[in-house]
């Protein structure tokens, strides 16, 4: 029976998604939580994950492997693993078609070889979206995985061509090769824990609370079960946070077959 896995994923955006999400805002202030994510909060995270020797996956986009490559670095040299996050941090449902959202793609694939030497064999879709094009592009591009889906909760499945016509039956599809796996927003710590839109950030105790929760429950329900965990440096690495996550951490190891390891392992 395969053992429970932990796949620690740290989505390290940086100032991107204000540069490249309409909706985040254009401001040097607004950015300046990007700057404290690469400059404060990625360190932060890494000393955490050093001192409990477990290995992890960061998805970055190439902007920001450009703009601040010293953390970037750091996650390469300490045994991390580097996924495929866009060059900009745009939803693929926003590109205006497919030639400029593979361009993006290309241009990310390139930023991640100039940091390792090799391209990524997995993606992680700038807020968990996919265009009509997306499944295809990854397929043509040779991709073996990504974390972006959200049709299971704790075991990997096949990405496929789905077909959903507004006025017709859902299909879901053939698999592409593609594994998936899934993600969700009660496993992220931005939605919960970031001030965004307005709407103030959930009280700390609670958020991890949740989390652990969850781990149990998939501990003791499903049988090799992979607890896919998403971190943001900019929000995770503000105090007290990376003290509760390394309680997590330590939550997770103490139990009998646990193993943390990267999502390419997994795959």
């Amino acid at each position: 029976m395969p053992n429970p896995t932990v796949c620690l994923t740290v989505d390290f955006d940086a100032v991107s998604p204000w540069l490249h999400m309409g909706d985040f805002g254009d401001s040097p202030v607004q950015r300046s939580r990007g700057r404290f994510g690469a400059e404060v909060g990625a360190p932060r995270v890494l000393d955490v994950l050093d001192r409990h020797d477990v290995p992890s996956t960061w998805f970055i986009p190439g902007h920001t492997i450009d703009s601040f490559p010293e953390p970037c670095q750091r996650a390469v040299d300490e045994g991390h693993e580097v996924g495929h996050h866009g060059w900009s941090h745009t939803q693929p449902g926003e590109y205006e078609s497919r030639e400029a959202e593979r361009a993006d793609l290309l241009r990310g694939v390139e930023s991640i070889k100039g940091l390792t030497g090799s391209e990524p064999d997995g993606y992680r879709s700038p807020s968990w979206d996919f265009s009509a094009n997306t499944v295809s592009l990854l397929a043509d591009l040779g991709f073996e995985w990504s974390s972006s889906g959200m049709a299971r909760e704790f075991e990997p499945y096949e990405l496929t061509e789905e077909h959903a016509p507004p006025d017709g039956p859902y299909e879901v599809g053939e698999p592409v090769g593609i594994t998936e796996l899934p993600v969700s927003w009660q496993r992220d710590d931005y939605p919960a824990l970031a001030y965004s839109g307005g709407h103030a950030f959930s009280d700390e105790t609670a958020v991890f609370d949740h989390w652990r929760r969850q781990f149990d429950w998939m501990y003791e329900h499903v049988d090799g079960g992979i607890f896919v965990m998403t971190v943001h440096p900019q929000v995770i690495g503000r105090a007290p946070r990376p003290a509760m996550l390394s309680e997590l951490i330590e939550h997770a190891a103490g139990k009998p077959g646990v193993e943390f390891a990267r999502m390419g392992d997994v795959v």
